[in-house]
């Protein structure tokens, strides 16, 4: 099969590697249909942070299950399957509560503990009962309003929104619920990438009446409008935070860090009213917490790695399959396994927002 490797700085290559087996009886294999290169697995690209050269890459996939090992009973061979980037076990007391992207027991694709990668032409789920979003069994249960069929009548435009949910749609959504935005809210969100865009998306989902996306590109803000956004501030550091004052008069209800760069996040951390609470999901890259920022303004912050398999199974699945919101639309251009090195290439350059890959069809 053809697998995308990391070799070092700018250096991705597609290589023939062995169609993966189940090595364990908790294991699946699926049939890659859609996976996407994401604005996190530039950070190795850019040499932010290295994985080990030679490791397969891609942590967000969609497909078709191909084989099973004996304990797995989550799916079956032919049902079509979300893959959410967490690997987890299901059963730990993170898990348990929901937060399966904090596993005990698990790790990540793309150059985690597991070491799988997901822009691959097959991928071995490891911990697939606590791992894998059955899309078939939610189809099969006829109880979704709108919802195709079955797979084999997904549009390329439901197979891009779908493929959201393995990672930057459920990442936007775990921010606007960690900064807890409730009805009539004002947001700030931070971020015009496709997390960020997400997060517009899951503000509007979750009722906030005002959306400030802080954008400097039309293109992004144009679909950051599309999804919800009611401003777009192009301003950057203290520029920001007077231009948000401007417009909220004591500051935002909630504030959503969808970048992790230690300017973005000293910025959401200004423009929040007295007892905001930032929701963070941006990689944090040269990040500091100083105590007297939040302390004296009651600023909470929660979030990091999204359960994006808890949040696809409580609400976004639905939403997806109902045709209530689209937010593959974060997808510019679409590319071939073997394009996967320009595909990375485009969105280093920022030419594309986020890149989508065919690898099959259902």
């Amino acid at each position: 099969m053809k697998s995308t490797i990391y070799y070092g700085p700018r250096d991705v290559r597609v290589e023939e590697r062995p169609i993966p087996e189940p090595q364990t009886p908790e294991d699946a294999v699926i049939r890659v249909v859609r996976t996407c290169v994401c604005g996190s697995d530039l950070w190795p690209y850019r040499s932010k942070d290295v994985n080990t050269p030679g490791t397969p890459i891609g942590h967000e996939s969609i497909g078709v299950v191909t084989q099973v090992g004996a304990d797995v009973t989550v799916a079956a061979v032919g049902d079509f399957v979300i893959v959410p980037f967490p690997i987890s076990c299901g059963e730990c007391a993170a898990c348990k509560a929901g937060f399966e992207s904090s596993c005990l027991n698990g790790g990540y694709f793309g150059g985690g503990a597991e070491g799988e990668g997901c822009q691959s032409e097959y991928l071995r789920v490891p911990h697939a009962n606590g791992t894998i979003v059955n899309v078939s069994q939610a189809l099969a249960a006829g109880d979704i309003p709108g919802a195709p069929a079955s797979s084999k009548a997904f549009s390329d435009e439901m197979l891009a929104d779908l493929l959201t949910l393995s990672d930057v749609m459920g990442t936007g959504y775990h921010a606007a619920v960690s900064a807890e935005v409730t009805s009539g809210y004002t947001a700030v969100v931070f971020g015009d990438g496709a997390v960020g865009l997400c997060g517009v998306l899951s503000a509007k989902l979750l009722g906030a009446s005002r959306i400030i996306a802080m954008s400097r590109h039309e293109n992004r803000a144009a679909i950051a409008r599309e999804f919800g956004a009611t401003d777009i501030v192009p301003e950057r550091g203290d520029d920001a935070v007077a231009r948000v004052m401007e417009l909220t008069g004591a500051g935002a209800d909630a504030v959503l860090e969808c970048v992790g760069s230690a300017q973005s996040f000293d910025t959401a951390l200004k423009v929040g009213r007295p007892g905001a609470v930032i929701g963070r999901v941006g990689l944090p890259h040269g990040v500091q917490l100083p105590a007297e920022a939040t302390f004296y303004r009651n600023i909470g912050i929660k979030g990091g790695p999204a359960p994006v398999r808890t949040y696809a199974r409580q609400r976004l699945l639905r939403e997806v399959l109902s045709g209530n919101i689209h937010p593959g639309r974060v997808f510019t251009n679409t590319y071939t396994i073997d394009e996967v090195p320009q595909a990375y290439a485009d969105m280093d350059a920022r030419r594309v927002i986020k890149a989508l890959v065919t690898v099959s069809e259902v």
